[in-house]
């Protein structure tokens, strides 16, 4: 059985899907027949969740009809906020994601939905989920939180409840382009857990939580964060190159560089590498991206590894305003597209995920009662 162990599930395909291709060797991502990059050019986020969910790019009618559908779901219910007001202020925000989204979840009934009641489930958890970010930012910035507008796009109604403003629309761009890269990515390690969940004819919701879990780990979703923990390590582009050399030869882990699956560079990096330097060309602030750019040319120069999403991502979430470790939370506003695709892909035509294992303890042996041990 030796033989067939893969630690990690490294190169075993475990099922089939409609929603998403990673082609490693070529680099390149797809959305159902649709590459990544040109989505984020062309398409609005709300766009890129009906593609995701229904199978189709909407036309400007279905897009209408499913914003006023979903708009006035964005509104938290007095007790969610009450309970966000308990919330310990120094408590990591996907801690927040987690309980807040079980919470949303709370419902009377039974385990099994209906594909409509999960349709309706995830358009009120890709509207709340904003709400809740926006108003744990601004209550652990001792500020008053602020109400979300209908008349506002997604990304617009987002960063309007973050800072009280709309951003240059230049911004505005790059956020949304960054929902766009972040909202799918085949069977990475929090979809494969929500489908597991899934699985067991668990709900939507406990799906999402297991998934967000999975997503709260610094080798998964917590790599955005690390960069720029990174980049504010480095703190000048005069130190970037001596710093790069110097984690190389102390065999230090270089974050935002590298991917599980692409054979060479993340396919939706240099779309999000365009939207970053913009923005920061939009604030007037070209520090992170002149340093990032050196440990980037370095980095390709020693190593021959090329940056993925997370690394220029980063940098942008926090030339916006945001709290670093407020990062993740954000993939989570995008992937919560990804993710209730899989579900409902995974319910269609459900198996129970139950792998097996090779055992490697001890032959078997008898039990030696205690007073002769």
């Amino acid at each position: 059985m030796a033989e067939m162990v893969s630690k990690g599930l490294d190169g075993l395909v475990v099922d089939s899907s409609t929603i998403s291709e990673v082609t490693s060797e070529s680099s390149k991502l797809i959305y159902r027949g649709y590459r990544v990059d040109e989505l984020a050019e062309r398409c609005r986020f709300e766009e890129v969740a009906m593609l995701l969910w229904y199978g189709e790019l909407p036309t400007k009618e279905q897009l209408k009809q499913f914003t006023d559908r979903a708009r006035p779901n964005r509104t938290l219910d007095a007790r969610l906020k009450a309970a966000m007001d308990l919330y310990p202020r120094d408590a990591h925000p996907m801690d927040v994601m987690r309980t807040a989204v079980s919470q949303i979840g709370m419902k009377p009934g039974t385990l099994e939905y209906t594909p409509q009641q999960d349709d309706e489930a995830r358009v009120d958890m890709l509207s709340k989920i904003p709400t809740i970010i926006a108003r744990w930012f601004r209550l652990r910035h001792g500020r008053e939180p602020i109400e979300p507008r209908l008349d506002l796009g997604f990304c617009e109604n987002f960063l309007y409840m973050c800072f009280g403003e709309l951003p240059h629309p230049t911004i505005v761009r790059a956020f949304e382009a960054s929902m766009v890269l972040y909202a799918e990515h085949s069977f990475n390690a929090s979809t494969y857990a929500a489908r597991v969940i899934n699985s067991t004819n668990s709900d939507i919701y406990s799906a999402v939580v297991g998934a967000i879990g999975a997503l709260k780990g610094p080798l998964h979703g917590g790599a955005n964060e690390e960069v720029m923990y990174m980049l504010k390590e480095i703190g000048t582009r005069e130190n970037a190159k001596a710093w790069v050399e110097d984690a190389l030869a102390k065999k230090k882990k270089i974050m935002g560089f590298g991917h599980r699956v692409y054979k060479k560079q993340d396919s939706r990096a240099p779309t999000m590498q365009k939207y970053g330097l913009e923005g920061a060309q939009a604030k007037g602030d070209m520090k992170w991206h002149d340093i990032a750019a050196i440990v980037e040319e370095t980095m390709i120069a020693r190593k021959n590894i090329y940056p993925n999403l997370d690394y220029p991502a980063g940098p942008l979430y926090f030339l916006i305003g945001f709290d670093i470790d407020l990062f993740t939370p954000l993939f989570v506003m995008a992937r919560i597209t990804g993710w209730t695709a899989h579900i409902a892909e995974q319910k269609k035509n459900n198996r129970l995920i139950r792998p097996l294992c090779e055992y490697t303890g001890p032959a078997e042996r008898r039990v030696v009662p205690i007073d002769q041990r």
